[in-house]
Order: C-alpha cells, then structure tokens, then sequence
C-alpha cells in the first residue's frame, strides 16, 4: 500500500488581536463588538475624561458576546478596589497603567489569579531608546502581556505615538501596540512588530473617537465609522503579511 501524501505545512497566519478602549456607551461597545474587536476596555481611573465605574462597566460588559473580553483599566489603585470591580465584571482582564510595581500588580491582581497586562509607557522621540524593554518584561514577568503605550500626561489616551523603530528586534512575550494609533498609521505598526514577538494585539482609544465641531475630541465618544476603518485596516495588515 502506497504512503499518505502529506500536505506542505502552510505558514501561520498572525491575525492581530484589537482591542477598543474608553468605551462609556452602549451603542460604541455594540459597533466595537460588530466591527470584530476582540476585547473591550473600559477606564476606571476617575481623573480620566474617558472613566466609568465599575457598575458602569459592569452594565456595559453585560453587552459583550462570547469570547469578546472585558478589560479594566486602572491607575494606581488599591488592590481591593481592583478585586471589587473584576467581581463586578467576570472574567474581566486587568490593565495597570500607572506606576504600579511587579509587587503592586501581584497583590491587585489576587496573586495571579486575576490576568493582567502591564502598560510600558515609553518616552517621545529620541528619549525612547534609552527605554529597556527587555529588562521590563523580566521585571514583569508575570504579566500575560506589555502594553506599549507613550509617556504622556495623564497616564495614556493622549494620542500620542512613540518611535516603534526604538523598540529591541525581538521581545520574549506577547506585546500590545498602542498610543496614537488610528485606521492609517495601524498597518504600518503592525507590520514593523508583528515579527518581533510570540503575538501582537493592537489597542486604540482617542483615534477611534468623535470629535466636536471645533475639532476638538469627544474623549469616550467613539466615532461608529473609524471604529469599522480602524478594524478594517488590522485585517488588511495581516493579508499582507500572511
């Protein structure tokens, strides 16, 4: 009897997670979710223009489908503020953006038990290559992910981008890109990250969101079509580098 033939393996194709963040209505977490977002944060830091409560965003977090993630966005808080709003949100993911030590996230995060990605906040321009990405991830080992995000005022949301050029060639854990992204410059991102990690995810906020007539954004006010463009160029991105 003559041997199977085998199929040639294909290459792995690296889809590129999104996440949708500062979302404060329902009509935004249900386009995020119909765009096809794969996780949905909402900010409980009260001095954001962009926070929720965590009944509020508990109400929200009812909305999602399955296998759509809650995510909780905190600033320096107590670890049983932290504990009392993921009972308020099953089976929510925790993000720390604040100045939180590995021992901060351990203890909020219930030792582990709650997963929870750790926000690296990486300085503008020049300054950014003296950021060791490498000995932050050793240092926040226990982290499911980095969230990559520019050193701004205010703890993120600012719309600002740092140079992903700075970044080391290859990090040993799984990375999320963020700050300043939107529907244009996202493909660009992910084509110059996506090889350098295990995976790569994707996390906007104020380039997704309305704004005023005056131009000005309506901070956790999202804009239904930049959310659609947004998700729409993640896809293209990962065509193209299949």
């Amino acid at each position: 009897m003559s041997s199977p033939t085998l199929t040639p393996s294909l290459p792995v194709h690296r889809r590129t997670r999104i996440k949708i963040c500062g979302l404060t209505r329902e009509q935004d977490v249900d386009t995020a979710v119909h765009a096809g977002a794969d996780a949905i944060g909402f900010v409980l830091y009260p001095a954001s223009a962009r926070a929720v409560t965590a009944q509020r965003a508990a109400q929200l977090a009812r909305r999602l489908p399955p296998f759509v993630t809650p995510v909780l966005l905190f600033v320096n808080a107590l670890p049983a503020e932290v504990q009392a709003a993921a009972h308020q949100v099953p089976g929510a993911w925790l993000q720390f953006h604040g100045d939180e030590t590995p021992e901060d996230c351990w203890r909020a995060s219930d030792q582990g038990r709650l997963p929870y990605l750790r926000a690296a906040r990486i300085p503008l321009g020049d300054a950014g290559r003296d950021f060791n990405l490498l000995q932050y991830a050793q240092q926040y080992s226990q982290a499911r992910a980095l969230l990559l995000d520019a050193l701004v005022d205010g703890y993120g949301g600012g719309g600002q981008t740092f140079h992903w050029s700075h970044l080391p060639p290859s990090v040993p854990c799984h990375l999320v890109l963020s700050g300043g992204l939107t529907p244009e410059n996202v493909g660009d991102g992910i084509a110059q990250l996506q090889a350098c990690c295990p995976s790569l995810a994707v996390d906007v906020s104020s380039g997704v969101e309305a704004h005023h007539p005056d131009g000005s954004p309506r901070k956790g006010i999202k804009d239904c079509g930049k959310i659609q463009q947004f998700v729409a160029a993640v896809r293209a991105a990962d065509t193209l580098l299949a």
